[in-house]
């Protein structure tokens, strides 16, 4: 199976400006879904067998990062926890050599770039939601994270 990058992108990018949720495509070789902006729960996911994408960025295009999802934390209060948006590899920083995008303790505001979630070669800016301060990051750089997964806890501002 191959995907033409460039036709991705248009898709993408018409996905974002048309603010289009929730996009399926299925044809004898490519079974593609697309869902921004809403969080589905692991067993639906785990009925797809392709994986879930948000909105995504290349590290060369110009496509609108991903948000970030949004779970009440179990410790209750004013945390929230920001979950995994799809299945893929946790990286905090743009590069190795480059520092972590947030560390514990950091001050964010919405929009603000967490961490890149590599899925299907694609690298999606995984970006904050709210403001606040980052009191727990709970995934090591490089590690695979799944659907749904805490990736870090975010005390409200």
């Amino acid at each position: 199976m191959t995907v033409d990058i460039d036709k991705l992108r248009e898709l993408l990018d018409v996905l974002t400006q048309k603010d289009i949720a929730e996009f399926e495509h299925e044809d004898e070789k490519v079974r593609l879904r697309i869902v921004r902006g809403h969080v589905v729960s692991p067993a639906a996911y785990a009925a797809v067998a392709a994986p879930h994408a948000a909105p995504a960025t290349l590290a060369s295009a110009n496509i609108a990062p991903g948000r970030a999802a949004e779970a009440p934390a179990e410790a209750g209060g004013d945390t929230v926890d920001i979950t995994s948006p799809f299945v893929g590899t946790f990286y905090r920083a743009p590069s190795p050599e480059a520092p972590a995008f947030v560390e514990k303790g950091s001050v964010i505001r919405p929009g603000q770039t967490l961490c890149i979630v590599e899925a299907m070669k694609l690298m999606n800016e995984i970006e904050a939601d709210c403001s606040g301060t980052v009191v727990e990051i709970f995934v090591q750089s490089g590690k695979a994270v799944e659907f749904g997964q805490k990736l870090f806890r975010i005390q409200k501002a």
